[in-house]
């Protein structure tokens, strides 16, 4: 399965910004952990939608974006070995 096929080429620039974005607010402490997802989402919604115009696809987009960026933080921080 690509994500490519899934997430448009637009809006693939929004993963890493939001995996910035989301190492930036974990540093600053400024909110516990297990919100982070939900603000990520929430910004998510608000780029994807300044980036490809108000609609359903937009909609659908930013939950994949953050989903990505979510996805590959998590993924990346369980198959770092650990020494």
């Amino acid at each position: 399965m690509d994500v490519m096929n899934y997430i448009m080429e637009e809006a693939l620039i929004l993963v890493p910004v939001l995996m910035i974005l989301g190492k930036m607010i974990k540093q600053s402490r400024l909110l516990p952990n297990r919100y982070i997802p939900l603000l990520l989402l929430f910004i998510s919604l608000i780029l994807t939608n300044i980036l490809l115009g108000l609609s359903f696809d937009a909609f659908i987009q930013s939950i994949l974006v953050a989903g990505a960026a979510v996805f590959g933080h998590q993924l990346f921080k369980q198959m770092r070995v650990e020494v």
